[in-house]
Parts: structure tokens; C-alpha cells; sequence
């Protein structure tokens, strides 16, 4: 079984073998409930509106609020105000207020935000990857 993900996730540059036996390990003891790094991660980054967020702060390195209210569809202001400071208490995101009138609030990414990158890009890869599998198989 182990050599299957390791056929599969071959052509990974972001960990080695030994990580990913390793990490495969650590899901399999999990319980999925307390102690699991996966839901441990999606608790940071999931949600309906976080990932539309980071990527809105990833194509453009400096968003407003209303920037972000028009690009992420169908967000109201409530749910985007909480994803962002909830963004911002796990440290992805850094809010900047300037003094000025009327007050202007920038969103940015973090180094930690910015880390996220070559996991959306791998995430990227299955999706195509998924997608073009599914096609075939119809």
C-alpha cells in the first residue's frame, strides 16, 4: 500500500519518501477527532470562505475589505470580517490600518500565508488531475 502513495506522490519535491511514510503513519494512529494534523489544518485554512480569501490575497498582495467583498462572490460582510480576523489570529494574514479619513485597512499575507502556495499548487495538480480521470472514465 505504501509504495502505491509513494509511486503516486512520486513526483513530489516537497517531501521525501521517509516524510511521507512518516506522515502516513501519524494519519493512520490519528482518531480524526482530538489529535489529527489534517483536520488540525483544515481548521486554519477551510471553511466556505478562506481559501477564496487567501487566493483574492495571493493574486493581488494587497487587498481592501471592498476589494475582497466584490472579488470573493456571494461573502457577506459579517462572514468576510470573521474569515479575516480568524485569518489573521492564526497568523496568515496581517491587517494594516492607517490613520487616515476615512480610515483605509489593507489585508496582506504572511510568510506563513505565502507558505501556503505549493500546497494550492499541488491541491491544483490533483484537481486537474481528478478532473481529466473523471472525464476519461465517462
Amino acid at each position: 500500500m505504501i509504495r502505491y502513495y509513494f509511486s503516486y506522490l512520486g513526483g513530489l519535491d516537497m517531501a521525501s519518501k521517509q516524510e511521507l511514510e512518516k506522515y502516513l503513519n501519524i494519519v493512520r494512529e490519528s482518531d480524526f477527532n482530538e489529535k489529527c494534523p489534517i483536520k488540525d489544518a483544515l481548521e486554519v485554512i477551510g471553511g466556505k470562505w478562506k481559501l477564496n480569501i487567501l487566493g483574492q490575497l495571493l493574486r493581488k498582495d494587497v487587498c481592501r475589505f471592498n476589494q475582497l467583498k466584490r472579488d470573493v462572490s456571494g461573502i457577506t460582510n459579517t462572514m468576510l470580517a470573521n474569515s479575516l480576523r480568524e485569518l489573521e489570529n492564526d497568523e496568515l494574514i496581517i491587517r494594516n490600518q492607517y490613520n487616515e479619513m476615512p480610515v483605509r485597512v489593507e489585508y496582506t499575507l504572511t510568510d506563513k500565508g505565502r507558505n501556503l502556495l505549493p500546497l494550492l499548487y499541488e491541491l491544483t495538480i490533483w484537481w486537474e488531475d481528478y478532473i481529466k480521470n473523471k472525464e476519461i472514465s465517462k
